[in-house]
């Protein structure tokens, strides 16, 4: 994106510095080109003009976004943060670093979404072109990625144990596709999202369709059933001539689920 202005004056530097203060730059931030030379009057009296100067400077989506950012901090009094940008893979990675971080990333990182996407939003809006805006600070997100996982992991455990669903706690689009992923790598629990909006949740809880491993009791036949010996052995059935269950079948890979599609937390922002 080009950001350009017109300025004049009796000379081509005055002209200039004119254009620059009126784009809120300085002279050696930007290009210019001459549009008129300055003309004398003759005789002192007559005639004569001003010099007219183009002056232009290229503003990438990025700076933007960074500028907006910086703009909002000082709006919100968050003190003594410093702001970097990092080119990316698949994006750029905005961080966040000073006393006042905790401030900024608020309450389960709400704080810190809402600035992203505004951000993301600002720079999306500087062309025609999608750029991946991600705001972190201190390692927030990878942090904040392991803890979700981690908690997916041990509630699909405890559904498959017990048998019971969990809810959890209203989450952004991402967090809950980490969350799904987490789930679908244990076999016997799913999960899925209930609600709406800003309620919208994860459930996780047992899978239906999953086989129900068969209990023995000590004797070696299934509850409710005596122990058979093995008229040729003589042994019990149940203990060494144990059959082959659906539960030592190999874990089936399964996908996990891209809640959301390409939207969401980190996806594209529709202008």
């Amino acid at each position: 994106m080009i950001k350009e202005a017109i300025g004049v004056g009796a000379t081509v530097d005055e002209a200039r510095e004119n254009a620059c203060r009126e784009l809120g730059v300085e002279t050696f931030e930007t290009e210019f080109e001459i549009l008129k030379m300055p003309e004398k009057k003759k005789l002192g009296l007559f005639g004569g003009s001003p010099a007219k100067v183009r002056v232009y400077i290229e503003i990438s989506p990025v700076d933007t976004a960074v500028e907006y950012l910086k703009n909002v901090l000082d709006a919100m009094g968050a003190k003594n943060l410093t702001v970097e940008k990092h080119d990316k893979e698949d994006g750029v990675e905005i961080s966040i670093e000073g006393e006042d971080v905790g401030y900024v990333i608020g309450r389960r990182g709400e704080t810190l979404d809402a600035l992203q996407y505004l951000t993301g939003l600002v720079a999306n809006h500087v062309d025609n072109n999608y750029y991946r805006i991600t705001l972190n600070t201190g390692n927030y997100r990878e942090k904040r990625e392991e803890t979700l996982a981690i908690l997916g992991r041990k509630l699909a455990f405890k559904a498959v144990k017990t048998g019971s669903k969990t809810s959890l706690e209203p989450m952004n689009p991402y967090e809950r596709r980490i969350i799904h992923t987490a789930v679908q790598k244990v076999n016997g629990a799913i999960s899925w999202s209930e609600g709406e909006n800003a309620a919208r949740h994860v459930v996780i809880g047992p899978d239906p369709k999953a086989p129900k491993p068969q209990r023995r009791n000590q004797r070696g036949g299934k509850y409710g059933q005596k122990g058979r010996y093995n008229k040729f052995s003589g042994s019990k059935r149940g203990s060494f001539d144990k059959k082959r269950t659906d539960t030592d079948k190999p874990a089936v890979e399964r996908k996990p689920l891209n809640e959301g599609g390409a939207t969401g937390l980190y996806g594209r922002i529709d202008k």
